[in-house]
């Protein structure tokens, strides 16, 4: 079962949009231990009960809501402290269609990893790049540097 906007850019981080409870199985199955979630949990798509679904297959849930609207950079830094603290596990990073988790992965690869933007980028964010909003650049301004 296709995962929407799937992309494993590190053999230990895959992103996507919202998984369904069913996909969420299949993530656990695939020895993900840890799911970071940067959705709305009001949003439609959100699963009501997602954090008690991933903790009950065995791995590590956080919620880190980031308003599609409103990104801060306050947001990009708990998401990399957050990725810091899991760099030994392999994590899934989620929110409804990929596109918050391309923008703050594109800015902690480069900044934590050593990674060029290049190959921080999914191609969910080049293909949003035409159409970003200020806030969002703004967000991506904090990469050293930009494709």
């Amino acid at each position: 079962m296709e995962i929407l906007n799937e992309f494993k850019i590190t053999p230990g981080i895959c992103t996507s949009g919202q998984p369904t409870e069913e996909q969420l199985k299949q993530i656990a199955a695939r020895g993900y231990q840890c799911v970071i979630n940067l959705a709305m949990p009001n949003h439609e798509q959100s699963i009501d009960r997602e954090g008690s679904i991933v903790t009950s297959l065995g791995m590590t849930y956080v919620h880190l809501p980031v308003p599609f609207d409103a990104p801060a950079k306050a947001h990009l830094d708990e998401f990399s402290e957050l990725m810091d603290a899991f760099s030994d596990r392999k994590v899934w990073v989620h929110c409804i269609v990929n596109a918050r988790v391309s923008a703050f992965l594109f800015c902690y690869l480069q900044t934590h990893r050593g990674m060029g933007p290049g190959e921080a980028a999914t191609p969910l964010l080049k293909a949003w790049l035409p159409d970003m909003n200020k806030a969002w650049k703004s967000i991506l301004g904090h990469a050293p540097a930009q494709l």
